[in-house]
């Protein structure tokens, strides 16, 4: 059981595997703060889940692509706990297309949300972590920074950065009582299970065809690797990797 007075921010934590992070942390005893950039509604019902399991919750809306909105989110949250002890980067954009056609603006998004955002939050939250002398941060890489992924340039890239300020960050702090650590999920079924971007279901059977386990993982599997990230257990684990992804090649 954690601390009673540690703190976790999820970013991208209203629904999939945002929610079971913040699901999983409350049942670990930690007060939650929950943040999405559009749907409040999704982000105060998994407030109210989180509540019931004994957490302390707030809500902070806001564009994790966007410096400012970073700035006000932590702000937020320092302001009602008193430090962030466990940050989760999870919140992310993953537009396809052809490299060729795809505009400045659009390139510049994915980078300000998939790599900056972990850039930008680390930053203002390591500063409580260094001061407690603990702190976890989590950094949600994917197979895309493993072995990148044509037609999806921009997240490849942005994912690898984000693993390289993963070991980067894991040197610097974990002398300090900081871990810092990635994970990369594989194929994962979302919360709405009707699938409706995907009606034949052609595209899921497509994915589990390439994973050993034969199914799709779900959100509480990626969940689960966090929780163990995030804990007193998981405090000799630093600057890894963790491929949640039922065996998939890579």
């Amino acid at each position: 059981m954690a601390d009673a007075r540690r703190t976790a921010l999820v970013t991208g934590a209203g629904r999939n595997i945002g929610r079971a992070c913040v699901l999983g942390l409350a049942a670990d005893g930690f007060d939650v703060v929950i943040n999405g950039s559009s749907d409040r509604a999704a982000c105060e019902t998994v407030a109210q889940e989180a509540g019931k399991l004994g957490a302390k919750t707030l809500v902070v809306m806001g564009d994790v692509g966007n410096a400012e909105d970073c700035k006000r989110i932590a702000g937020e949250a320092l302001k009602q706990f008193g430090a962030v002890d466990v940050l989760i980067n999870n919140a992310a954009v993953r537009p396809g297309g052809a490299f060729l056609d795809m505009s400045e603006a659009d390139w510049q998004r994915v980078l300000a949300v998939d790599l900056e955002a972990s850039v930008r939050l680390s930053r203002l939250c390591l500063p409580g972590m260094l001061d407690k002398g603990w702190g976890r941060i989590v950094n949600f890489t994917g197979m895309n920074a493993i072995a990148g992924h044509g037609g999806r340039a921009a997240v490849s890239v942005a994912k690898h950065g984000v693993w390289g300020l993963t070991k980067a960050l894991a040197k610097e702090f974990g002398p300090k009582g900081i871990t810092v650590n990635a994970i990369s999920p594989g194929p994962i079924a979302p919360d709405d299970a009707a699938q409706k971007n995907d009606p034949s279901g052609a595209h899921r059977r497509e994915l589990v065809a390439k994973v050993p386990v034969g199914r799709m993982g779900a959100p509480v599997e990626v969940a689960a690797a966090a929780r163990l990230l995030a804990s007193d257990a998981g405090a000799y684990i630093n600057g890894q990797m963790i491929q949640v992804n039922g065996g998939a090649e890579t």
